[in-house]
Formats: structure tokens, C-alpha cells, sequence
């Protein structure tokens, strides 16, 4: 799948991964709307062949109506990225008491179900497009963590739902298999995301002396990198693919 003159969509794609992701496409000759909360959208910078769309992936009408947007315009939509997310964390049980409910949902709902939706709206659109070679029509690819595999204390309701993202996987790619639609996830390890932002100069050096190789945090171009190999490697179907330098996460 080339995605020059093709429409794609990058969820989160006003920050980190999702705004990597959505540079790299634009500068390969797609149209990409990136989805992304208002707040999120009001820091970014202006992006040539980037339209940023304000969206809530919680809000299946607002995905809704960003997607029909995406698939409404010249380039046919045939290219998804999902990378909004979050990644609050709390023990199960701790002096404060039992995890709250209403976070885990939150997490659940941002991360696992805000991916299906985007994932199944889209898909819809991308079926109707033309057929290629092959009758392949459009690529997904969803962001899960290497949480989803080794999650650590703290991360019960986040490994929940990028597990759920790692389930869906193959499923997905069975299910939309009829339509020319392959499905393809990336578990990231450790990237220097705005989510890292905040901590200090020692904890990084701490965090990346614990990768094997190379000992450094992963970049977000790096993300965008494999994502455009996902997108143009037209053989690539039902793969989790980990990008995290062989790091396995310790319990802490």
C-alpha cells in the first residue's frame, strides 16, 4: 500500500507517536487528519498536509463524524493509525484503598474501546473504496505497550487495555481479511512521548539503561518509521510487532 494521494487517519495525532506518525505519512504524499482533543491541537504546529480534527475517541459521534470527514474528501481513506491513549496508573489495592473503578473504565475506555471504534468506523469507509492489486484496499495499525505483555506495578488497568488491543489483533485482521483490509499492531517499549516529558534527567538514564540495545529511550520517528514499513510491506497481516530495544519490564 503506497500512501502517496491516499487518505489516512492518525489518532493522537497531535503529540508524540501520533504526531511523528502523521509528518512521516504527509511527507510520503498523504492527507492525514489527525484526531486529537482541542487542547492537544491547539499546541501543534501547522503541518503541511496535515488537517487536525478535534475528536474524542470516547465519543462514538464525534469519531463518527471525523471519519465520514476523512473519507469525504479527494484521496480515498485507506490508511488508519491508532495512537490516542493514556496512561494513568494505581495498585489494584493499596493505602488508599481499592483501585477506582471509574479510572479503570476511563482507561478501558480511551485505550481499547476508543481503538475499536475508530478501528470499525473506519473500516466501513475503507471497504468502499476501490480495489488494488490483489484486492487489498487499506491498512489499520493499532498501538498496544509492551504492558500489554509485562506489566508492571501499578499498570493493572493500562496493561488491561493495551492487552485488549494485542487480543484484538488477529481477530481484526481475520474479520476484515474480505474487504482488502490488513491489521497490523505495534507494542512500543519505553519512548521519549510528552508523557515522559516531566520526569528527570536521572530517571531517563534509568529508564534506558535497563533496554538491552540500543540502551536509550525509543524516539517517536522510529514509531512513524515502522508504521510506514507496516503501511507499504503489503504481506504484513495479524503481526504484534515490539519495538522496544529487547527490554522486558521488571515488576518496578
Amino acid at each position: 500500500m503506497q500512501l502517496q494521494n491516499v487518505a489516512a487517519i492518525v489518532t493522537g495525532g497531535a503529540s508524540g507517536l501520533g504526531a511523528a506518525t502523521a509528518q512521516a505519512f504527509a511527507a510520503k504524499g498523504a492527507r492525514v487528519y489527525a484526531f486529537d482533543l482541542q487542547a492537544s491541537i491547539d499546541a501543534a504546529p501547522a503541518v503541511d498536509g496535515v488537517t487536525y480534527v478535534p475528536v474524542d475517541v470516547t465519543d462514538p459521534e464525534q469519531v463518527q463524524a471525523a471519519v465520514d470527514q476523512a473519507a469525504g474528501g479527494v484521496e480515498p481513506l485507506r490508511v488508519v493509525v491508532n495512537c490516542a491513549g493514556i496512561g494513568p496508573s494505581s495498585r489494584i489495592l493499596s493505602k488508599k484503598g481499592v483501585h477506582d473503578l471509574g479510572l479503570y473504565a476511563k482507561i478501558i475506555q480511551v485505550n481499547l474501546i476508543g481503538t475499536f471504534n475508530v478501528l470499525a468506523l473506519a473500516a466501513e469507509k475503507i471497504a468502499e473504496t476501490e480495489a488494488l492489486e490483489h484486492n487489498q484496499r487499506g491498512v489499520i495499525i493499532n498501538t498496544a505497550s509492551v504492558a500489554a505483555f509485562e506489566g508492571q506495578i501499578g499498570q493493572a488497568a493500562y496493561a488491561s487495555s493495551k492487552g485488549g488491543v494485542v487480543g484484538l489483533n488477529v481477530p481484526a485482521a481475520r474479520d476484515l481479511a474480505q474487504y482488502g483490509i490488513r491489521v497490523n499492531t505495534i507494542a512500543p517499549g519505553i519512548v521519549e512521548t510528552p508523557m515522559l516529558a516531566t520526569v528527570s534527567e536521572e530517571f531517563r538514564a534509568t529508564l534506558s539503561a535497563g533496554v538491552p540495545f540500543p540502551q536509550r529511550l525509543g524516539r517517536p520517528d522510529e514509531y512513524a518509521q515502522l508504521a510506514t514499513f507496516l503501511v507499504e510491506h503489503d504481506y504484513l497481516n495479524g503481526e504484534v510487532v515490539r519495538m522496544d530495544g529487547a527490554l522486558r519490564m521488571a515488576p518496578r
